[in-house]
Formats: structure tokens, C-alpha cells, sequence
């Protein structure tokens, strides 16, 4: 037979005292609320004796609060994402919350069932990347005073929270030092997307090449093949048709990597022979031969800020009296792979 679930009730009943007088203690008010030092260690050890586990949604929908923040991205297996997760948790552990995990695969759909999921759930706040076409979403929650902060990506013409980097400068700085290194042929591999990030790094590129009157060369990879596994075919024909590339610049990690793995199979000798640059650092890179010279998102500074405006947010009872368009600098590290060949 299964075990009956106690409830606050049952310990009050137990211990001959108010349902009041233990909700307070098992919420931490007991010393706000006068409750002497016996009387809250007796209701704790009572507690503690009888594995009592409150009802967390039950509890959220009694003070409107859960203490859970949600963290949704677009892959949380990718090493950027992965970083700011585990920085994020720390933070607001220390702060009294929990994080919830969740990646949305740039997927509209998947974004919205996943938001109305965890509202349900009545989680405190979130921070999201979202998917292309959220912006209708995201605009709701703000309406209904939820806080919410966009990392990475944002939509032009809505007033709301993010922190973003200075894409098109770093890709730009990343370019015409390629272009200082005697690189002139410089293949730009990025994805075929509509989100501001990934333009605003095509912008950077492009202004670096024309500027110098070099010859723009891209490859630009839909979402749903690189989803699908096939981005290193594309670089592969990309390689074999664009013959005089004496560089190439990923816009992501991810390419890099599959970018890496098509060179090494298809023409082992340019991995030496052209200069490399990726957007985020990996540190996996470093040892790469020749090390891979990257453009790095400052990850501590990113976090930090993702939490003092979620935190701010969340002490105010009009979310939308705090609204702030944080824009960071990335730092290009230079190594290896972008020394000059000649």
C-alpha cells in the first residue's frame, strides 16, 4: 500500500499546534514572526523525522513564488551555453532560486509549449534565447509582468530586458586582422539565419572585406541541415568550388568544429596552410595544431549581468520599471592559425 504524503496539516495535527504556526517555521519566518526557538526546532525535527517534502506547486500558488528561474537556449550541449549555465546556477543558488535547464533548438514552436509549461508552473523569471520568431511570446510575458531577459539575441522595436555582444565590431576587429596578416581571400562559414547575432557578425565580416576592397566570399548553411548533421558536406563543396581561400571565418563553435573535422578529411594540408578564426572560444582550440585564434565571449561578465537585471527584476513588483540593453565588448585571442603564411 502507498505511503500517505503528510501534508502541513498532519504535522500541525500531530504536534498540537496551528497549521500557521508550521507553515511559518518550515518557510524560514519563525523568527519574523516571533515563534520561539523550542517550539521552531521542534516543528523542524518532527519534520526532518518524517521525511516531510512540501508540495512545491501547492506552496508556489499559496505565495505566488516558486524560486525557479528558467535558462532556455538554443542548445545546452553547446560548450557558450554550457559555460553560462553552470556560472548562472552559482549565482543564484547563493540568491535562494533554482535553475531549469532547457534548450529550444531555434524552434518556435518548441519555445512557446516550453514557456507556457514553466508559467504554469509559475517559475519566477527567465532568461532566454529565443528562436526567430518569439517576439509575440516574449511581448505576452512582458505584458503580464513576468521577468524576463534575452541573452545573445534580441528583436528590434521591443522594449525588453537582454545582454547581447557587440557582434558586428568583433567580428569586424576579427576580420581586418586576417586581412593586417596578409589574408586577402577570407571564406566567411555561417548559418543561413534571420537572427540579429548572426546577421550583425555577417555585417562585421562584410564591412572588414569592402573596406579593403576584397572580395566577399560566404557560405551560408541553413539551421535544419546543420540540425541534421550535414553542415560538413556544405563546407566540403564549399572548400573544392571557392579554390583560392587562403582563410576561413566561422561564425559559431560548432562550425568550427565540423569545419575542422571537413579539412582535416578532405585536405589535411590547409589546416596549415590558410588562416582560421572562430567566433567563441573552446578549449579544445587551444591545443588544437596550429591553436585556433578566437573571438571570446567574456562569459563571467555575461553572467553577471544576466543575473543583476533578472535579480533587479524580481525585487520589484512592476518588472517594467527595469528595462536595460546591456551590449558587451569580445576579446579576439589571438594563437596559431591566424600568424601570417607568407
Amino acid at each position: 500500500m502507498e505511503k500517505k504524503t503528510l501534508s502541513i496539516k498532519d504535522i500541525a495535527s500531530e504536534l498540537n499546534i496551528s497549521v500557521t504556526t508550521v507553515s511559518f517555521v518550515l518557510n524560514g519566518k519563525a523568527k519574523e514572526k516571533h515563534i520561539s526557538k523550542k517550539l521552531t526546532q521542534k516543528v523542524l525535527d518532527y519534520a526532518k523525522e518524517v521525511n516531510y517534502k512540501p508540495n512545491q506547486i501547492a506552496q508556489s500558488l499559496r505565495t505566488g513564488k516558486s524560486n525557479l528561474l528558467v535558462f532556455m537556449v538554443e542548445d545546452i550541449s553547446n560548450s557558450f551555453f554550457s559555460k553560462l549555465a553552470r556560472i548562472i546556477e552559482d549565482i543564484a543558488y547563493k540568491k535562494g532560486y533554482k535553475v531549469i535547464f532547457c534548450s529550444n533548438e531555434n524552434d518556435d514552436e518548441k519555445s512557446i509549449e516550453l514557456i507556457s509549461i514553466f508559467r504554469f508552473r509559475q517559475v519566477d523569471g527567465f532568461i532566454i534565447v529565443p528562436s526567430p520568431g518569439l517576439k509575440k511570446t516574449i511581448e505576452d510575458l512582458i505584458e503580464e509582468k513576468v521577468p524576463v531577459v534575452l541573452l545573445d539575441r534580441y528583436f528590434s522595436g521591443l522594449d525588453c530586458n537582454s545582454v547581447t555582444i557587440d557582434n558586428e565590431d568583433a567580428t569586424y576587429n576579427a576580420t581586418s586582422h586576417l586581412i593586417k596578416n596578409n589574408f586577402k581571400n577570407i571564406g566567411f562559414i555561417t548559418t543561413d539565419s534571420r537572427q540579429m547575432q548572426m546577421r550583425d557578425r555577417l555585417h562585421g565580416y562584410e564591412k572588414a572585406v569592402l573596406e579593403n576592397k576584397l572580395k566577399p566570399q560566404i557560405l551560408k548553411i541553413p539551421y535544419n541541415e546543420i540540425r541534421d548533421g550535414k553542415s560538413k558536406e556544405f563546407i566540403s563543396n564549399f572548400l573544392k568550388k571557392s579554390k583560392d581561400l587562403d582563410a576561413l571565418f566561422f561564425a559559431t563553435n560548432y562550425l568550427t568544429q565540423t569545419g575542422l573535422e571537413a579539412l582535416k578529411e578532405k585536405s589535411p594540408h590547409l589546416i596549415q596552410d590558410i588562416g582560421i578564426i572562430t567566433f567563441d572560444d573552446n578549449e579544445l582550440f587551444k591545443i588544437y595544431k596550429p591553436s585556433i585564434t578566437a573571438v571570446s565571449q567574456p562569459l563571467r561578465e555575461i553572467s553577471n549581468k544576466l543575473m543583476d537585471l533578472l535579480l533587479l527584476m524580481l525585487k520589484h513588483d512592476n518588472v517594467n520599471e527595469v528595462t536595460e540593453n546591456i551590449l558587451l565588448k569580445a576579446e579576439l585571442i589571438v594563437r596559431e592559425s591566424s600568424v601570417s603564411k607568407k
